[in-house]
């Protein structure tokens, strides 16, 4: 599990590989990626967009941007957290991603980015 902390707020993320869903010979891999969100600052905030980084091996770098996440915009009061479970399509067997949060806190609508940390995507064959 990879963890990150920015001001206050604590994205954890654990991967797996989803070999039911993949096919090697037709250079598709799927990854499931779990996100734990808590919310250790003393303000209420809530998330706004998010913005990954897409390592594909030897393929060009992706940016994927957009708002919330899974179609929501979670609200954190102080100590809530929030999970949400996404995947990733790779067309080799190893990447990574990273990224960042546009938070905003609801006391004062100051907007700040939090770190989503970097984690690796690998076909589990490779780590043998």
């Amino acid at each position: 599990m990879e963890i990150a902390v920015t001001n206050g707020i604590t994205v954890a993320v654990d991967v797996i590989y989803l070999a039911q869903h993949s096919d090697p010979k037709e250079d598709r891999f799927i990854f499931a990626y779990f996100i734990h969100i808590e919310n250790g600052s003393p303000y209420t905030v809530q998330l706004l967009r998010r913005h990954w980084y897409i390592h594909d091996g030897a393929h060009p770098l992706r940016e994927v941007e957009g708002e919330g996440v899974v179609g929501e915009q979670p609200l954190l009061a102080p100590g809530e957290t929030y999970e949400y479970r996404s995947y990733c399509e790779l067309k080799s067997e190893i990447g990574k991603m990273r990224g960042h949060y546009t938070m905003i806190r609801q006391e004062d609508d100051v907007l700040f980015e939090v770190e989503i940390p970097a984690f690796k995507l690998i076909e589990p064959s490779l780590l043998n």
